[in-house]
């Protein structure tokens, strides 16, 4: 009997879920049915894939070599079945972009409408996750592009330099600083009343870091893991934020205020797969990201 595609998608979900349970019940299959392609699937390799014995259902050595394989067979076909419907004119298309959560509030905006405007057959899908599950995304091909952060870099993961982004603080219009332009001594913030991302974001590791290093703990009224919810705390209260200058951009009632000394700048960077097929929509957005970053 042929090994069929179908047989590896039913392997890897009862390796994932370690059920035949669960496993049926995300493949829309009856346990039985399930079970059996399975046994089928093992008379054709002609070993043992399962162990069956324990509580949970787990692969045997046998199995355990055979399921990278596996993956890497169904990344391909999937790979494969992107570039076919690839068309280099972009009059249809799809990517897949992962982002770090800062970067949702003031880059995919312009970056996906001017994809819309340049190219609407493109369908965008648009993924929010920290840097570390984005490198295994792009790695598992779950995402064909990723806008994080410079730095070690898991391997076989390629990364472009894009710009350098600039953090400080950000108040609204009732804040007493609003409007202010010249630069405020960092020793300043220990009166001054912060509204902060939460430990979950990178950023705020950043901006932990920078405190720490010039002695200053500014009172935090409040912590949110959301930038969204932060911008509109600090646009209707008196709390001051630390973000991207950049997002001042948009949100006109929102003032950026330098720091002396300034939060050092990180170089932000669009990742891929080094070893992933580049489609036309995935040559596109890289060519818009670095013509915003120009502009």
């Amino acid at each position: 009997m042929p090994l069929e595609l179908r047989h590896l998608r039913y392997l890897l979900a009862v390796a994932e879920h370690g059920s035949f349970t669960r496993a049926a019940e995300e493949l829309h299959l009856s346990q039985p049915t399930l079970s059996q392609q399975i046994k089928q699937l093992e008379r054709t390799v002609g070993v043992q894939l399962l162990d069956r014995t324990g509580r949970a259902v787990r692969l045997t050595d046998a199995g355990a070599t055979f399921v990278p394989y596996a993956r890497r067979a169904l990344q391909d076909l999937a790979a494969a079945e992107r570039a076919v419907l690839d068309v280099a004119d972009l009059s249809r298309g799809s990517l897949r972009l992962a982002m770090t959560p800062t970067f949702t509030a003031y880059l995919l905006g312009p970056l996906a409408a001017e994809l819309h405007a340049l190219h609407p057959g493109i369908t965008l899908n648009v993924k929010e996750m920290t840097q570390d599950r984005l490198e295994s995304a792009l790695l598992a091909d779950a995402v064909d592009l990723g806008i994080a952060f410079q730095g070690a870099h898991l391997p076989g993961v390629g990364a472009t330099d894009l710009f350098t982004e600039s953090l400080g603080l950000v108040v609204g219009p009732a804040h007493p600083h609003a409007g202010r332009t010249e630069p405020l001594p960092v020793s300043e913030l220990a009166a001054c009343p912060l509204a902060l991302l939460s430990g979950d974001f990178a950023t705020r590791a950043h901006i932990d870091a920078y405190f720490h290093r010039h002695r200053v703990e500014p009172p935090i009224a409040v912590e949110a893991n959301s930038i969204s919810a932060l911008t509109e705390i600090v646009r209707r209260t008196g709390l001051a934020t630390v973000l991207p200058d950049a997002l001042t951009r948009d949100h006109t009632p929102l003032h950026p205020v330098p720091l002396a000394p300034a939060l050092p700048a990180r170089t932000v960077v669009l990742l891929r797969r080094e070893s992933a097929y580049e489609s036309a929509a995935s040559r596109a957005f890289a060519s818009l990201a670095r013509q915003w970053a120009d502009g």
